[in-house]
């Protein structure tokens, strides 16, 4: 309740100043926008106001909106804005506007995802048959999740239930089991794993290739020892664009392996599959579409805002077998089932809209020509690095958006630590926005092009900054 200064207290709720507030957002989100269109100068300090202001306990009573509207406004200002267009850590996103609207309107609704929702459930299941258009993958079954984490948790949930039927109940009952994955896999399908009750010891870390793709043929080998070993393999996750560099497994040859071992295939594709929609990266995806499940995060390559994965099944009766439970309390109709018994999560708010939105109003050929773009940019930033001498690529010409680089101290000296002391530097200035990864056990500055708002001029500002930033830290 808000105090009004008279004694008297309001009930919850806008009361009367509904247009006001939305003027204010609505003036407030056109400026943000502009703003993303370019960069800006540097990254605004932590002020004395504001960590006061986040410092502060619990309030009794509220202040005016427009109090409250300003403090926000300084909290986001404040804060690393992945939608800029030289944000080029981690996977990062793009907050495309019309998305933001979708969820702006889900929000108000308050749809609940866990049950049969009417229209929104219809519409979640045309946006899942949309992303699998898209990124070619036959999707008979899927959902919206928070992320590729929870995705991949899905999955190989769905892959431990056909391994070991009934599991889900009696548990792996002294089972011993195996996942099969790639060094460069992401962290969260170690944490599946993990929460699966498998253990991070059942999953198989396995060598790659040249290309940093994992070893066909090692993931043969370590299937065939297992099982001699009386060990149930549960799934092979092939990584889609792997988030260190960028890698791609050879997934038609991970299918085949899959097919003869009668193994679950999941591909962690939350970043790189879609770039599988491309005619410049599309053929290094040959074979996705004979995985069992595929992840998707749209809030990374797809440009809407966090949280909105996805992850499409191929058989319509897995996820049910793994998640279907009587509930006094839902009771539903044969016709139309609750989707939580197709998911993991209960309250699951209208992410689909999201996705649903941007691809109704923009068409899939604006998406693909945005990704096109990145792709070209990673291209670009390759041939920039290596027509430098003080600059080299760490793991080759890129595969998808992920280019990799580190500077060479002049004179010589530790180039991991200069290096790490540089993407310091970087940050603190805050003209561009990267992160450092460790590759084969060097440091390197990893950028990843992700927005449709990037520029080649971005990417030209990306070498700029980066060698005046060296001169800075004493190269």
């Amino acid at each position: 309740m808000t105090d009004d200064g008279s004694g008297a207290t309001a009930q919850l709720g806008l009361a009367g100043q509904e247009a006001v507030a939305l003027d204010r957002l609505t003036r407030e989100l056109a400026g943000a926008w502009r703003g993303f269109r370019r960069a800006r100068p540097g990254q605004p300090a932590l002020d004395d106001a504001l960590r006061s202001l986040v410092a502060r306990p619990l309030p009794e009573h509220g202040v005016q909106l427009a109090a409250a509207l300003d403090d926000a406004i300084q909290v986001l200002d404040r804060s690393i804005a992945q939608a800029r267009p030289r944000f080029f850590g981690f996977v990062g996103g793009s907050g495309l506007e019309t998305a933001v609207l979708a969820e702006a309107l889900a929000a108000s609704f308050d749809i609940n995802l866990a049950s049969w929702s009417a229209a929104a459930s219809e519409l979640e299941r045309q946006a899942i048959r949309w992303l699998g258009d898209f990124i070619g993958f036959p999707a008979s079954d899927g959902h919206f999740t928070s992320g590729g984490t929870v995705s991949t948790l899905t999955a190989l949930a769905a892959a431990r239930e056909r391994a070991l039927p009934g599991s889900r109940r009696a548990g792996l009952a002294g089972a011993r089991v195996a996942v099969y994955a790639s060094a460069e896999a992401h962290g969260s399908v170690v944490r599946a794993t993990e929460l699966l009750g498998a253990g991070a010891d059942a999953l198989r870390l396995l060598p790659q290739r040249p290309d940093r793709g994992v070893d066909p043929g090692a993931v043969a080998d370590a299937i065939a020892a297992d099982r001699a070993a009386g060990v149930v393999p549960l799934a092979v996750v092939a990584t889609a664009g792997t988030t260190l560099t960028g890698a791609i497994d050879p997934l038609d040859r991970l299918a085949d392996l899959a097919a003869e071992h009668g193994i679950w295939l999941h591909v962690d594709g939350a970043y790189g599959a879609p770039a599988a929609s491309t005619a410049a990266a599309g053929p290094l995806f040959a074979g996705l579409e004979r995985a069992d499940s595929v992840s998707v995060d749209a809030h990374k390559w797809l440009f809407v805002p966090k949280a909105c994965g996805a992850l499409l099944v191929r058989d319509a009766g897995a996820l049910p077998s793994c998640f279907a439970h009587a509930k006094p309390y839902m009771a539903e109709a044969d016709d139309e089932p609750h989707a939580v018994d197709r998911t993991l999560e209960y309250s699951r708010p209208f992410r689909a809209l999201k996705l649903w939105m941007a691809f109704r109003v923009h068409g899939a050929a604006a998406f693909r020509a945005a990704i096109e773009r990145n792709l070209a940019q990673a291209r670009l930033l390759y041939r920039l690095v290596s027509a430098e001498p003080d600059l080299r690529p760490v793991a080759g010409p890129p595969k998808l958006s992920v280019m990799p680089f580190q500077h060479l101290p002049a004179g010589g000296g530790d180039v991991d630590a200069h290096n790490a002391a540089l993407v310091r530097r970087l940050q603190e200035e805050g003209h561009v926005w990267v992160t450092s990864a460790v590759i084969d056990g060097a440091v390197a500055i990893r950028p990843c092009f992700v927005n449709y708002r990037t520029t080649d001029d971005d990417v030209r500002a990306l070498v700029d900054t980066t060698r005046g930033a060296a001169v800075a830290v004493g190269a």
